[in-house]
């Protein structure tokens, strides 16, 4: 078996990488990579990657994940996130590989608060949800045989995320400021690895699972419940620790202005996922617990 991984320098194709291993052989690209193309920008170069290579999967981790400069760049950010994704998955079908992609809850808008099912109608708010969902709509259409993974506030112990700068600001300022209004399940690239191999592992056998699936930790959250967690267990696991922050105020979106528009409500029903491949998922503190342990 082998494994045509993209993306792999970012927080999920880095965890991709160990999961993947016990499925087959990994040939892993970034964009600068120089044995073959990972550059999403040169679609020829991509496709003779694919032929030369052969995979029997394609696994593509890539994405322009920059949701406020998306605004200002949408060419681009539309060839990264749906065009490039789409040709592999021509690629794909004419070689009769399986293609494995992530999406996000950005995707919706943000509204009402019930979980967002796969049967709900995106309504993108921004250029980074629009051009995901186009990238959706192009793999469905061109690859019978993929596997698409929306997910929601994904977090690595390698690489900065929110955790790790609510703990740094913690330890500069007095008080922080959280925004509150916005709901979701803070998941680990980990999670998404381990899940994306199980899943696959499943379909190789039963084709007839291919498809759309929500995947996140269970449970929910707001970007300030997220931070008071990361707090309250640092403090847990190192008891010296000197935070300076007194405080974390709960703010509404409206205190901080940004170029993209953020939905709401992000919260994703996994019940699909569970259902088909027989998983439990953890909590979102499990996962932020085990980062922190591993990162303080």
């Amino acid at each position: 078996m082998k494994i045509l991984l993209f993306g792999k320098g970012g927080q999920v194709g880095w965890e991709l990488q160990r999961s993947l291993a016990t499925l087959g052989d990994i040939v892993a690209l970034d964009h600068d990579s120089t044995d073959y193309c990972g550059n999403f920008g040169d679609p020829t170069a991509l496709i003779a990657t694919v032929r030369d290579v052969k995979p029997d999967i394609i696994v593509n981790a890539a994405a322009h994940t920059a949701v406020d400069k998306a605004e200002s760049e949408p060419d681009l950010v539309r060839t990264l996130n749906a065009a490039a994704p789409g040709l592999l998955a021509q690629e794909a079908q004419r070689l009769g590989a399986w293609f494995v992609h992530y999406s996000t809850d950005y995707v919706f808008d943000g509204s009402g608060s019930r979980a967002w099912t796969e049967n709900d109608t995106p309504a993108p708010l921004s250029v980074y949800g629009l051009t995901k969902f186009e990238g959706e709509q192009l793999i469905q259409a061109a690859c019978q045989q993929h596997l698409i993974f929306r997910t929601s506030w994904v977090y690595a112990a390698r690489g900065g995320n929110f955790a790790t700068t609510m703990l740094r600001l913690a330890q500069e300022r007095d008080r922080l400021t959280v925004i509150d209004d916005q709901i979701g399940a803070p998941t680990g690239a980990e999670l998404l690895a381990d899940v994306t191999a199980h899943a696959l592992r499943q379909v190789l056998s039963r084709p007839a699972d291919a498809g759309l699936y929500h995947l996140a930790a269970s449970g929910e959250t707001s970007w300030w419940g997220y931070a008071k967690h990361v707090l309250e267990q640092a403090k847990r696991l190192q008891p010296d620790l000197q935070l300076k922050a007194s405080e974390v105020l709960a703010v509404p979106s409206s205190a901080f202005v940004t170029a993209a528009q953020r939905p709401h409500n992000s919260r994703l029903d996994t019940r699909k996922l569970q259902t088909t491949f027989d998983l439990h998922l953890p909590s979102w503190q499990e996962g932020v617990n085990r980062m922190l342990a591993e990162t303080l």
